[in-house]
């Protein structure tokens, strides 16, 4: 109902991961893997029936090393090799989001979050509002009164109160926190010792990162001590982990409006992969439709939940079976 223009931008990788591992195992007709399309195309299709945008973007990370590698060679070292069943959805997967009006993204040498960012920030000059989908903490940096964040695994939505009562500490610092905390999913290093708890206490005592560096001398303990060992490193933590929001980007804002489903196209991939309620159903919501195909899929592999349950597993709602529910605590 808001009459300003909306951006939708969708972190396109965390939807990646996320549907991966929150859906079984599942194969088109070919033996291609397609758990993650399923989970990614549900959740866009729920997404773009939530919000209504003006223009939107699907967002994901290009192939290569970034900027961030480049300063600091242990950046996401420990992270494992991405499991071939889903290297092997990716390209598809990219095809299919256009397939559904989507403009899909991914620049060289940057992360999603920095296209993301960008964007946000070009729609902001431009008067517009940004609703961002993610499960990225990192992202909270960017919430301010025109932008907010939304999960759709867990229905959390984002704004300036939101991300101060979750992080205790307001958008504007949540860098500083990161920087304190540090982010082991990055493997950017912050204090050792140091967690959520700490980290916002002493951003709520002394306003900044800058300024809790200032006063390390005055913090006792153990704590006290290692954040004074961690002096020269945290302005390099803080800056590994501060989103740039100035991309050279090949696109405007008015290159992303909100565009319509190929109909023959989506049919076509529909087809390939084996999603045949979304054929065989058209005049039915994305979601109810979505919900059905899921309800055949998991009934296949002997699990007994109901139709809305697994769709719920990528689009955010309540899922009772418990055996999904640790796939989707990952």
């Amino acid at each position: 109902m808001d009459p300003e223009k909306t951006l939708l931008l969708v972190d396109g990788s965390s939807y990646l991961y996320r549907a991966f591992h929150a859906l079984p195992e599942l194969k088109s007709p070919k033996g291609e893997p397609t758990g993650a399309i399923y989970g990614v195309l549900s959740m866009l299709r729920k997404l773009g029936a939530d919000y209504k945008a003006e223009a939107r973007a699907c967002v994901f990370d290009a192939k290569g090393k970034t900027f961030r590698d480049a300063a600091y060679p242990e950046y996401k070292a420990n992270r494992a090799p991405m499991p071939e069943d889903l290297a092997a959805q990716i390209e598809p997967l990219k095809d299919a989001v256009a397939a559904l009006g989507w403009p899909v993204l991914a620049i060289e040498g940057v992360e999603a979050d920095d296209v993301i960012a960008t964007l946000a920030e070009q729609a902001k000059r431009a008067g517009w509002r940004s609703v961002i989908s993610t499960g990225d903490k990192d992202l909270a940096q960017l919430v301010d009164e025109r932008v907010t964040l939304v999960n759709t695994m867990s229905n959390e939505k984002l704004d300036g109160p939101g991300v101060r009562e979750k992080f205790g500490v307001p958008p504007e610092r949540i860098v500083d926190y990161l920087a304190l905390t540090g982010d082991t999913v990055d493997n950017v290093p912050g204090v050792p010792k140091v967690g959520p708890k700490t980290a916002a206490k002493w951003l709520q005592q002394y306003g900044s990162l800058d300024e809790v560096m200032a006063h390390a001398g005055e913090i006792p303990g153990a704590v006290g001590e290692n954040l004074r060992k961690t002096l020269d490193w945290l302005p390099k933590g803080r800056s590994l982990l501060t989103v740039k929001r100035d991309v050279e980007l090949p696109v405007r804002l008015a290159d992303l409006a909100d565009g319509a489903e190929d109909p023959a196209q989506v049919t076509k991939i529909a087809e390939r992969f084996g999603f045949r309620s979304w054929v065989r159903a058209p005049a039915e919501a994305p979601a109810a439709a979505a919900g059905k195909e899921a309800q055949g899929l998991a009934r296949a592999r002997g699990l007994q939940i109901g139709r809305h349950d697994l769709l719920g597993a990528v689009a955010g709602e309540r899922v009772e079976d418990a055996r999904l529910e640790p796939a989707l605590a990952r």
